[in-house]
């Protein structure tokens, strides 16, 4: 971690992905750490927390939702609000049981 936040956006921004894939699970210790990372890239984060919500893999959805979602702005909130609205109107049987609806309402509350 100490060596990626010495690296700047640009070197950062090729490897998104790869950083996001560390927020799969809140109990990893640099969780944290990376989410501080990618807040960097504000707007730029969209389509990355996009795709994870097409893999709908319902445990990684509620660690981006708990974490790095919570944390940004309202302004980069509302253009995830029809994948947020999707996950409450029509959940997969993961994302019922993972209890997403109880983490999306909240967000949806900042945004309206």
């Amino acid at each position: 971690m100490r060596k990626l936040s010495e690296l700047g956006n640009e070197e950062l921004r090729d490897i998104i992905p790869e950083l996001t894939e560390w927020l799969q699970d809140g109990n990893w210790p640099i969780f944290r750490s990376v989410e501080d990372l990618l807040l960097r890239f504000g707007e730029e984060l969209i389509p990355h927390i996009q795709n994870v919500f097409k893999i709908r893999d319902s445990t990684w959805e509620y660690f981006m939702l708990t974490g790095l979602i919570s944390r940004l702005p309202s302004k980069y909130l509302i253009m995830l609000k029809g994948d947020l609205e999707r996950i409450l109107e029509n959940p997969t049987e993961d994302e019922m049981l993972e209890k997403l609806d109880e983490v999306i309402i909240p967000l949806l509350n900042k945004i309206q």
